[in-house]
């Protein structure tokens, strides 16, 4: 399984027929995902290679059922797309557009309010369900589909970083979510915790932060009081110089919150397997993953079996213990 997106999901692409939404559009469809429809006032009618395009969402819905937005819009006109899309009843809108000014992603945050649309980023690179859908700028070809890891990141390239490591490592990926590193995003760590956690295929998530704000703290607490599978967690940021804004919007950091060292030690209180070198995220994933089959075959097997032995020995990869 995966969440927020698979193989039925039904794109339309806001932005459709610029550079970059043409572009990727056409990288997405390469992957397999279903793009029904793309949206630019005007140009109705119009096809870009074989999907039609529509003057509003509202007319791409009622055409074409589609379910998702994924948007391209410039940054001066990307909320009022994003509102467009909530209007027209899409459950999941994916915002790529970085630069949407801080007071107009209030507003939006303010009109989705009570509504059943759920928001990922903006400035970000999406979502991607290996194997079945890619709703965003991701790199396709280094993801490993129908996998038991999650992966949630504040940061599009590190996304790109762990996830090949996961591959070369041999363990593939549930989902991927980019959630964006600005002040104002959609969905957050916890939302995409939560969602892992009900996930019956999702086995482990991949926890990836950075400097600036709480939500690393705030999603550590929730680990800690919601949470049963294993979470790998890596803050960006550990050599920053103190004082200076790094990269996102969202990375300020303010009194004593923010922090490389106050994120790591709240996720450590946590439980939270984390990484301090990004090279080696890989290795430790592969270690978490086997010591947790191993736990739970060792459990199972004292409830149900009165052993710890046999059973857990036989499904033990070469040199492990119990």
């Amino acid at each position: 399984m995966s969440i927020f997106a698979d193989k039925d999901t039904r794109v339309v692409v806001q932005g459709i027929t610029g550079k970059e939404g043409q572009f990727h559009t056409r990288h997405c469809i390469d992957y397999g995902t279903r793009i029904v429809a793309g949206v630019t006032p005007g140009k109705a009618g119009q096809k870009m290679d074989d999907v039609p395009v529509f003057n509003s969402v509202q007319d791409a819905v009622v055409a074409t059922a589609a379910d998702c937005s994924l948007i391209f819009v410039p940054p001066a006109f990307a909320a009022d797309a994003i509102m467009e899309a909530a209007d027209a009843g899409l459950r999941l809108i994916v915002v790529i557009t970085e630069g949407i000014p801080v007071l107009d992603m209030m507003k939006v945050m303010n009109y989705l309010e009570g509504k059943p649309t759920r928001l990922i980023g903006p400035n970000c690179p999406g979502i991607i369900t290996p194997g079945e859908a890619k709703i965003g700028i991701m790199p396709g070809p280094i993801h490993k589909p129908f996998g038991p890891v999650g992966v949630i990141s504040r940061s599009g390239t590190l996304t790109y970083e762990v996830v090949n490591q996961l591959s070369l490592q041999g363990i593939g990926q549930s989902t991927c979510i980019g959630i964006g590193g600005d002040p104002f995003i959609g969905s957050d760590f916890i939302d995409c915790l939560d969602a892992f956690e009900k996930d019956p295929d999702t086995k482990g998530i991949v926890m990836v932060g950075e400097i600036g704000g709480t939500a690393e703290e705030d999603a550590a607490a929730f680990v800690s009081e919601k949470m049963n599978k294993p979470v790998v967690g890596f803050i960006s940021g550990l050599t920053a110089p103190p004082g200076r804004r790094m990269g996102h919007a969202g990375a300020i950091i303010s009194g004593g919150s923010g922090t490389a060292k106050a994120k790591i030690e709240a996720m450590e209180t946590a439980g939270i397997h984390v990484c301090k070198n990004l090279g080696t995220l890989g290795e430790l994933c592969t270690e978490v993953l086997q010591y947790d089959c191993r736990m739970a075959c060792r459990n199972f097997c004292k409830q149900f079996l009165g052993t710890t032995q046999s059973v857990c020995q036989a499904a033990m990869p070469a040199g492990g213990s119990n």
